[in-house]
């Protein structure tokens, strides 16, 4: 097999769930190949540079195996490899995102009377 069309190599990398969501991120620019915009029908071979940004997530990735196939993760992992940059800059953006949400405090259902009446004095409503 000398290439694989890129959305299906995407799909079988479990990169993405299905092939439409895989051709709707090239469209949009989320997956570059060595750096260039391509198009879904693009043949992927191996030893190519991809970058593939899903999210808030971003992987820097080499191709060391075709498939057109979507198999288990197991067989989808052998597909690529991550660049050790790569995993460095998520972990590291993983851990700047943690730290932002530290101290935020998120509360389940409505508010108690008590804080409603807070919020509108806080905000000046002239209700009391």
């Amino acid at each position: 097999m000398d290439g694989v069309r890129l959305d299906k190599w995407l799909w079988a990398a479990r990169f993405f769930k299905s092939r439409s969501q895989a051709k709707a991120a090239i469209q949009s620019g989320h997956v570059r190949v060595a750096g260039d915009r391509v198009r879904a029908a693009k043949d992927v071979r191996c030893g190519d540079a991809l970058t593939i940004r899903r999210g808030y997530q971003e992987f820097a990735i080499e191709v060391t195996a075709l498939s057109e196939r979507r198999g288990d993760a197991a067989a989808a992992a052998l597909l690529y490899t991550e660049t050790p940059a790569s995993v460095a800059r998520r972990e590291e953006a993983a851990a700047a995102r943690r730290a932002a949400r530290s101290g935020l405090v998120l509360r389940e259902g409505r508010p108690t009377k008590k804080a409603r009446r807070q919020l509108q004095e806080w905000k000046g409503d002239g209700r009391a």
